[in-house]
């Protein structure tokens, strides 16, 4: 009988795993360093956005600059790139400067 069991706890956790990935979009989550102790903590769902202009990072860019010369507010450019890090920028990386609610 403990068979079944372990045999219906890994049937059910396989179907809730195919579950989650069965819907392929990831909705975004924005972080917001808090004041305990520096930790993250979610604020709110990010809508999905399609980019509609994309440049290649230049020598010397980096995201202040890019976000600046794009007329875009840091909050705005992260936004467009959640997945950037703008301590490892590099050149050639590209990045998203005008995005748009999909």
């Amino acid at each position: 009988m403990a068979n079944h069991g372990a045999a219906a706890l890994l049937i059910a956790s396989l179907l809730v795993a195919a579950v989650a990935l069965a819907d392929a979009r990831v909705t975004a989550m924005q972080l917001q360093r808090g004041s305990l102790n520096g930790v993250y903590a979610l604020t709110k769902a990010v809508p999905a956005l399609t980019c509609n202009k994309v440049s290649a990072v230049q020598q010397g860019e980096t995201c202040s600059s890019l976000a600046e010369d794009a007329g875009l507010t840091q909050e705005d450019f992260l936004g467009f790139n959640p997945n950037i890090n703008c301590v490892r920028i590099f050149v050639g990386q590209w990045v998203c400067l005008d995005a748009s609610s999909a």
